[in-house]
């Protein structure tokens, strides 16, 4: 039962991603772009999605378990802002101006067969596996 309610989550996240136009690029460049043709319709996308989830992340925070599986609730914790969460999102910033593509599109756009999702998750892949080389501090 978990796993189709998991399934449809996605599903109805894919969807929402193919609709909102978040998986073509030039939509998404157009949305970076503020110096040109700025497209400002992914912004609403944005906003939309922070307004439905804030309440939800609200009423988490108050729980001890989860819903469904009734585990212990792991939400993170920590507020330290420090060089690797920096560095972290400035090459994701990177990544998203450069491509016009973040990984829940890229995954998106690649099960609609895009070529260029490909070698985006290919490349997101690699460098997922690139991190897990770098040392961590205990």
């Amino acid at each position: 039962m978990l796993k189709m309610i998991a399934l449809f989550a996605g599903l109805l996240f894919s969807l929402g991603l193919i609709i909102s136009g978040m998986v073509n690029p030039a939509k998404v460049i157009g949305f970076l772009d503020l110096t040109g043709h700025w497209d400002p319709s992914l912004a609403l996308v944005m906003a939309g999605a922070i307004a439905t989830a804030t309440p939800f992340f609200i009423w988490a925070q108050t729980r001890k378990q989860t819903l469904l599986t009734h585990e212990k609730m792991a939400l993170p914790d920590s507020k330290i802002i420090d060089r690797p969460l920096i560095a972290g999102s400035i090459l994701f910033g990177i990544g998203w101006g450069l491509a016009g593509i973040c990984p829940g599109p890229g995954l998106v756009a690649l099960a609609m067969g895009e070529v260029k999702a490909f070698i985006f998750v290919v490349s997101m892949l690699i460098g997922m596996f690139i991190f897990t080389l770098i040392p961590k501090k205990s």
